[in-house]
């Protein structure tokens, strides 16, 4: 599992899979115009596609791969099961928002340790005159 930043094990504050994952889906612009609209509000594929100019196979293409990564929810219409509303998942996203604020936090920049190069000579020579 991929939760570790580096060799030296510094545990990262989400799962770099699960963030990786989502990262991916929403890297297509596509995906994050219908993300845009769907923060909008609820939407039928026929209003996505309309909005997007689009034909209906790609934006249900690319509306499985965001249900894929849960990021969309879906509902049938109650009258009609044909018809079919898409919505955003907002537990998806807001984990999505805290792993974005976790991760890119700059409070988790730490200086620069002294493991390797001229500087670290330097310094090893100083202690072994001192």
């Amino acid at each position: 599992m991929l939760n570790y930043i580096s060799d030296e094990l510094h545990p990262a504050p989400v799962n770099l899979e699960t963030l990786a994952e989502r990262l991916k889906v929403l890297a297509e612009p596509k995906r994050l115009l219908i993300i845009n609209l769907l923060i909008d509000g609820v939407q039928c594929n026929c209003e996505l596609g309309d909005a997007l100019q689009m034909a209906p196979n790609l934006i249900s293409h690319h509306l499985s791969k965001l249900r894929g990564v849960g990021l969309v929810d879906v509902e049938r219409d109650a009258i009609d099961s044909r018809w079919i509303y898409y919505s955003i998942n907002r537990a998806a996203l807001d984990e999505l928002n805290a792993a974005f604020g976790a991760f890119f936090d700059p409070a988790r920049i730490q200086p620069r340790r002294l493991t390797c190069g001229p500087s670290v000579a330097q310094v090893s020579d100083l202690r072994g005159t001192a």
